[in-house]
């Protein structure tokens, strides 16, 4: 510290305390409490800005144009949305309460799109109502409940096809979203000579006077770090393009190259650049498009975990220390602290990896090997699996676990009937709640029994 994993803002002082924008993190704990999440909003909204202008400048230069959508899916509250949507971005939502959220934050219907493989019927009502900017569908079956929602409200609905590239990218299995065997989009690949599932989605959206189709979706995959992955789904997704132009004379608008970009979580990680991924899709897009003979269409993006991860982290408070004989020649100390599954369940579901820090204090103590568990009664409720930390950590003592902005909130859970913890934005040496803490009474005020 400072630098990556660690928000920009992130400072030692000469006592060893950590100040994140300004804010001693001993203060946030006697104010707030712990767990809590902590988000840089400066930070946060530069990334957001780096992504808009890195993307616009290098677009330009191939001569056409992009829009950046903040997936909300990392993170979304009404503060968020309307710090993204100040910057300049559009916000992807993937729900009926992340659209109302946005919506709640004042971003126009027009500057939102609603994803999901399995809106419901008040999902699509919720999105036709509000104006939408574009409904992502995913299945045949969706295109068809889409154009009979819209009219019945006597409206046109603006749709994307969601289309799988079988290009797989970025980290775990479970993230990656463009291979064959799974629940998103609509095949590229054509069989025993009958029209690929996504052409098929395509003409039938064509079909429905009721629908227009604002373009072709792709996403391929999260926590990306090479960026040649879209490249070679860019290049299926203009040939599909392409194909359609061919068999209807309909040549679609705008191609969305969905997002995941990378982040660092360890220290000696590299994320992935803006401005250098920025470069390298469009001049890739422009050379796919020269290739096949294609004008180039307008283009979109969803970075998420790029612009919300890195500037968040979670403050815990230091419980149970138990050292554990590894082997003959291993201890390893279990750090256990305030929250966990319950408050980051990716080092439980992909094996997700982070970095931890003592906090409050200057230690000089040689360093231990830990992991850092949490309250919960699973053995898999792992926080950080193998970390650092001086030997003489003890109870009470500021943990920071670093890169948590993206889907720490967002995945949250009750598991244990554990309250979440909220979230607290940090800004020029002052703080302010953007979620609350959520309370025992919260939690019972729903057991109706």
């Amino acid at each position: 510290m400072p630098g990556e994993p660690w928000p920009r803002s992130a400072r030692r002082d000469g006592d060893g305390v950590v100040h994140v924008a300004g804010v001693d993190v001993r203060e946030v704990a006697a104010e707030h409490g712990t767990p809590a999440y902590l988000v840089d909003e400066a930070d946060m909204r530069g990334r957001a800005r780096a992504y808009r202008t890195a993307f616009e400048a290098a677009f330009a230069e191939i001569g056409a144009e992009v829009d950046v959508y903040y997936a909300g899916k990392a993170f979304l509250s009404t503060a968020v949305a309307r710090w993204m949507h100040a910057e300049g971005l559009r916000i992807d939502t993937a729900s009926g309460a992340e659209l109302l959220t946005a919506l709640r934050a004042g971003v126009p219907g027009a500057d939102i799109g609603l994803h999901g493989n399995n809106k419901s019927d008040a999902e699509i009502a919720r999105a036709l109502d509000e104006g939408v900017g574009r409904i992502i569908v995913d299945s045949l079956a969706e295109i068809e409940r889409v154009a009979d929602a819209a009219g019945a409200r006597g409206v046109t609905a603006p749709v994307m096809v969601r289309v799988t590239t079988g290009v797989h990218a970025g980290g775990h299995e479970y993230i990656a979203t463009a291979h064959e065997d799974q629940k998103f989009g609509l095949s590229v690949t054509s069989r025993e000579g009958a029209d690929s599932p996504a052409l098929a989605g395509l003409l039938a959206v064509l079909a429905r006077p009721e629908l227009t189709l604002q373009g072709i979706h792709s996403h391929i995959g999260s926590q990306i770090l090479d960026a040649s992955g879209f490249a070679a789904a860019a290049h299926r997704v203009l040939e599909l393009r392409g194909t359609l132009a061919a068999r209807t004379g309909v040549l679609v608008d705008e191609v969305d190259l969905g997002g995941g970009y990378g982040i660092a979580y360890l220290p000696g990680e590299v994320a992935l650049d803006p401005e250098r991924v920025a470069k390298e899709i469009a001049t890739a897009v422009a050379d796919v498009a020269a290739n096949l003979g294609q004008p180039l269409p307008r283009f979109s993006i969803e970075p998420g975990r790029s612009i919300a991860g890195p500037p968040g982290t979670t403050l815990y408070t230091v419980g149970t220390i138990k050292p554990v004989r590894v082997d003959d020649t291993t201890t390893r100390l279990y750090v256990s602290v305030d929250g966990g599954m319950s408050d980051n369940v990716r080092p439980a579901l992909y094996g997700a990896a982070y970095h931890a820090e003592i906090a409050g204090r200057l230690s000089t103590a040689p360093p231990a090997l830990a992991r850092v568990v949490g309250k919960h009664c699973e053995s898999g409720d792992i926080v950080v699996h193998d970390v650092w930390l001086p030997a003489d950590v003890r109870a009470g003592d500021l943990l920071l676990v670093a890169a948590t902005g993206a889907y720490g909130r967002s995945m949250a859970s009750n598991y244990n009937l554990v309250p979440r913890p909220p979230v607290i934005a940090l800004a020029e040496g002052g703080t302010r709640v953007l979620v609350r803490r959520e309370t025992e009474d919260d939690l019972l005020g729903l057991d109706v029994g």
